[in-house]
């Protein structure tokens, strides 16, 4: 029996591929054979790295959280108002919204489809809990409003996805003036 190396490359490859055909063609369309054939290697290649299709659809989304759990908490440092925390947050996410398009699209079909129920929220939740833990202790101090974390998302990081969204495909640019602007309106409508 020969025992083949992974090689990380032809992982990231395989990854990108996989963004790029269900982005272009969606999920059901996005075969093995396809995204082997996008990534240059032989569908055989990608069975070394995933278990089947499910397992290579799950984990990009997993890694996508990742990276963009890394990015989005850059400068992160929980000692700083809330409000300064959220602002950080909320431009590291304007940039990578902006930049890496692709990858987010991929992320927002995969959360709303079948296959988003074979993740487990906290298995995805910890790329994000520093921010997390801010949030409730914003709320324990009466510094933000005691709503579900669904409704504070709904006003805080939806808007952010929206005008990240139109910064890249509209004549809206998102600026350093439009982007102080929302985030001053997200911020006035969550704070206490």
């Amino acid at each position: 029996m020969v025992v083949r190396n992974k090689d990380e490359a032809k992982r990231e490859e395989i990854i990108r591929a996989t963004v790029k055909l269900v982005n272009e063609t969606g999920f059901a369309s996005s075969s093995v054979a396809k995204i082997a054939e996008e990534a240059n290697v032989s569908p055989a290649t990608i069975y070394i790295y995933f278990k089947n299709k499910e397992e290579l659809l799950v984990s990009t989304y997993v890694e996508i959280k990742q990276v963009m759990g890394r990015s989005l908490l850059k400068d992160f440092d929980e000692t700083r108002p809330l409000r300064d925390i959220l602002r950080t947050f909320w431009f590291n996410g304007v940039e990578f919204i902006s930049r890496n398009q692709d990858v987010f699209q991929y992320s927002e079909q995969f959360s709303n489809s079948p296959y988003a129920s074979l993740v487990k929220a906290e298995e995805v939740d910890r790329y994000f809990e520093p921010l997390l833990k801010v949030l409730n202790r914003g709320k324990e101090q009466k510094i933000i409003k005691e709503v579900p974390f669904e409704v504070l998302s709904a006003f805080v990081f939806h808007p952010m996805i929206i005008l990240s969204k139109m910064n890249a495909h509209d004549d809206f640019k998102m600026d350093q003036e439009n982007i102080d602007r929302s985030f001053t309106l997200a911020w006035d409508a969550i704070k206490f």
